[in-house]
């Protein structure tokens, strides 16, 4: 795996872990953050080993599916799942917008805490990859820091909300 493209994020939150871990795993947070600019609907959540979130993201042109199976679920330390593109029937497929995109990406993030911060590291590697899928990873790799920065900036509402009791 050394040799794959890996997407890392860093990213320190101003509140305690339990918090931050909650704003990830508590689908009544998490639909307002994962996907920013989107309506986000959580279809399934099983937060568990080997358990499933289905997540569609419904856009002006339609909606884009993707399902998450739960790998490693230590709370309030570590996730890692197999985020994978999938059809409307929540079946592995090549993602419409984007043919050469990963089916499956492995996504880790970490939680450790920092006093009342906590900080949290995604990382995301194409798995069982074509060469196409890594190209097309590796070519949009730069450009996600965007996407789950938006998402971030939610979360920080929502840790804002949940400090406030």
């Amino acid at each position: 795996m050394a040799d794959l493209p890996e997407f890392v994020l860093d990213r320190e939150f101003e509140a305690p872990r339990e918090l931050v871990w909650r704003a990830w795993t508590d689908p009544q947070y998490l639909h307002r953050w994962y996907g920013p600019g989107v309506e986000t609907v959580v279809h399934k959540f099983e937060l568990k080993p080997d358990g499933v979130w289905l997540n569609e993201m419904k856009m002006k042109n339609g909606s884009n599916f993707q399902k998450v199976i739960f790998k490693e679920v230590t709370k309030p330390q570590k996730l890692v799942w197999h985020h994978c593109s999938v059809d409307s029937d929540w079946n592995i497929a090549a993602n419409p917008m984007m043919p050469d995109w990963p089916r499956i990406l492995l996504t880790t993030v970490t939680f450790t805490e920092s006093g009342n911060k906590t900080n949290v590291r995604l990382s995301q590697i194409p798995l069982d990859a074509t060469d196409a899928e890594i190209a097309c990873f590796a070519k949009m790799k730069d450009g996600m820091s965007g996407g789950w920065g938006g998402g971030y900036a939610i979360i920080d509402e929502v840790l804002a909300e949940l400090k406030a009791g």
